[in-house]
C-alpha cells in the first residue's frame, strides 16, 4: 500500500499568549530585585516612562507601620555599608611572602590556593593542577605534595585539607600543645572513625581504638572544638536583606494589609511629553512606545493587585498565625487560594514566588502559608509547620542525657491530640536539622 498525500480541513483550539499577556505573566513571577531590573529597563527604553514620586502623606503612614512591626526588616537605604574584610587568599598570600620558599614554590602554593573550596578543602590532583601551570613547565608530584604542605601549615589551621579526617588532623597538629598528650593521640586516631563518632558506637570506638572510655569521650570533646570549615571565617559574601513586599499590620477589628512602598516604584507616562503628544499624528514607532508605556504601567497595576489580593486572603485565613504564631498555622493549598479569589493556580504561584510579607513573628515568604493537612484525633485539621513548631518545644523540653525517640514524640504527640506516624515524626525532624536520638545523646554526653 503506497501513502498519498492529501488536504483536510479541521478545527482545533489552542491558547495564543499575547505579548502584553506575556508581560503580565513574567511581571507577577519577578520577586522585587527582578522587578527593579525590569523596571530599569523599561525606562531606558522607553523615553515616555518616568518613576512617579509617591504622595509623602501616603509613604509616611506605611513606612510608619513597617517600622513599628515587631521583627522590622531595615530598608536598603538605611542598611550600614559592609566593611571590606580581607579575604582568604589575600591572607594566604601575606603568609606565603613572609616564607623563604623560591619562586617555583610560591608559583605552586598559589595555583594550590586557586583550586579553594568555601570550606578551605583541596581537590589536590597534580595532573589537573599542572593544567593551569604557564606551557612547558614540568612539575613532579613530589613538588606538589612540598607546596601542599606549606600550604597547609598557614593559618587558619586545616586549610587545603583534602577531606575532614585531614582536616581535623591539621588543627590538632597546630594545637597540639593544648591537650595531654594521650588525649591527643586518641583525637587523632579518632579522626579515622567518624562515621562510627557520629552514630555514638561508643563500644566498637573503644575496642577499635584499644582505650577506656573516658580517655574516648576526652578525644572526642577535643574534636568538636575544632573547626570542620577553616575558610568558614573567611568568607567575604555580601550580605542579603530581604525586604517585605507586604505588611501585615493589626487594625481594628482583625488585620490589615497593605503593600510596601519601597520595594515597587510607580511608574507613569512623563507628563510633559504625553501632553505635547496629545492630538497629533504619531509616527509608527511612537504609537508603539505609547501603546508599550500604557501595557507595561497596566500589567504593574495588575501585579500589585493580584499579590494584594492574595496577601489579604492569606491574612483572613491565617489569622490565628498572626495572633498566636507558628504553632496556629492552619493547613492551605493553592488550589483553595485559586478558587476562593477565582484565578488559576499558576496565577496563585506566580504572586506567591519570592514576596515576602512582614508579620509580628517575622518576615515570611508568602509560600510559607501554605503546608500540607495534618489531620488531628478530633476531626480537625492542622499544618505540618504547626506540628513542626510543637515537635520543636517538646524537643527544647527533653530531658538532658534521655532525647526523646521518633516513637517517644509520636506519642507524646498523640496526647496532644496530633496523630502521625513514627516515620512522619522522622521526616518532619529532619526538616528540622534536627538528629537521630542516638546522635543527641552522644553528643551530650561528650560535652558533660
Amino acid at each position: 500500500m503506497r501513502a498519498q498525500p492529501s488536504l483536510e480541513l479541521g478545527q482545533h483550539q489552542h491558547l495564543t499568549l499575547t505579548p502584553q499577556l506575556r508581560q503580565a505573566l513574567a511581571l507577577l513571577q519577578c520577586s522585587s530585585q527582578e522587578l527593579d531590573q525590569e523596571i530599569a529597563q523599561a525606562l531606558a527604553d522607553n523615553p515616555l516612562l518616568e518613576i512617579a514620586d509617591p504622595e509623602p502623606a501616603v509613604q509616611a503612614e506605611q513606612l510608619d507601620r513597617l517600622w513599628s512591626q515587631p521583627a522590622r526588616a531595615a530598608l536598603p537605604e538605611d542598611l550600614p555599608e559592609p566593611g571590606q574584610p580581607l579575604g582568604l587568599i589575600d591572607h594566604l598570600l601575606q603568609q606565603l611572602h613572609t616564607t623563604r620558599a623560591t619562586e617555583r614554590d610560591c608559583l605552586l602554593v598559589i595555583r594550590l590556593m586557586g583550586e579553594l573550596d568555601e570550606r578551605g578543602y583541596l581537590e589536590f590532583d597534580p595532573a589537573a593542577l599542572a593544567d593551569g601551570l604557564p606551557p612547558g613547565l614540568e612539575v613532579e608530584d613530589e613538588e606538589w605534595l612540598t607546596a601542599l604542605s606549606l600550604l597547609q601549615s598557614f593559618d587558619p589551621a586545616g586549610v587545603a585539607a583534602r577531606d575532614l579526617p585531614e582536616c581535623l588532623r591539621l588543627q590538632l597538629r597546630a594545637r597540639a600543645d593544648e591537650w595531654p598528650p594521650d588525649v591527643l593521640a586518641c583525637a587523632r586516631r579518632l579522626t579515622e572513625h567518624l562515621e562510627d563518632l557520629g552514630a555514638g558506637r561508643w563500644g566498637r570506638l573503644c575496642a577499635a581504638l584499644g582505650c577506656e572510655r573516658a580517655l574516648l569521650d576526652a578525644a572526642h570533646r577535643v574534636l568538636r572544638r575544632l573547626d570542620p570549615r577553616p575558610a568558614g571565617a573567611w568568607r567575604t559574601d555580601p550580605v542579603h536583606y530581604v525586604v517585605p513586599d507586604v505588611l501585615f499590620h493589626r487594625a481594628a477589628g482583625g488585620w490589615r494589609v497593605s503593600l510596601n512602598p519601597a520595594v515597587e516604584p510607580r511608574v507613569r507616562l512623563n507628563p510633559e511629553l504625553a501632553d505635547g503628544l496629545e492630538g497629533q499624528a504619531l509616527s509608527p514607532e511612537l504609537r508603539d512606545r505609547v501603546r508599550e508605556a500604557r501595557s507595561l504601567i497596566h500589567n504593574l497595576d495588575q501585579r500589585r493587585q493580584t499579590i494584594l489580593r492574595v496577601a489579604e486572603y492569606l491574612a483572613q485565613h491565617q489569622r490565628a498565625f498572626l495572633e498566636s504564631g507558628v504553632a496556629a498555622l492552619r493547613p492551605l493549598t493553592l488550589r483553595e487560594v485559586a478558587q476562593a479569589l477565582e484565578l488559576h493556580e499558576s496565577t496563585i504561584s506566580r504572586a506567591t514566588r519570592l514576596k515576602y510579607a512582614q508579620t509580628p513573628w517575622g518576615v515570611h515568604e508568602l509560600k510559607f502559608f501554605f503546608g500540607t493537612v495534618v489531620q488531628t484525633r478530633s476531626g480537625e485539621e492542622t499544618s505540618a509547620l504547626a506540628v513542626q513548631e510543637l515537635m520543636r518545644g517538646l524537643l527544647a523540653a527533653e530531658p538532658a542525657g534521655k532525647p526523646l525517640s521518633d516513637m517517644r514524640l509520636a506519642q507524646m504527640l498523640s496526647e496532644r491530640d496530633v496523630v502521625i506516624a513514627r516515620r512522619t515524626v522522622a521526616k518532619y525532624r529532619e526538616a528540622m536539622g534536627v538528629p537521630p536520638a542516638s546522635v543527641r545523646k552522644a553528643r551530650g554526653a561528650a560535652d558533660r
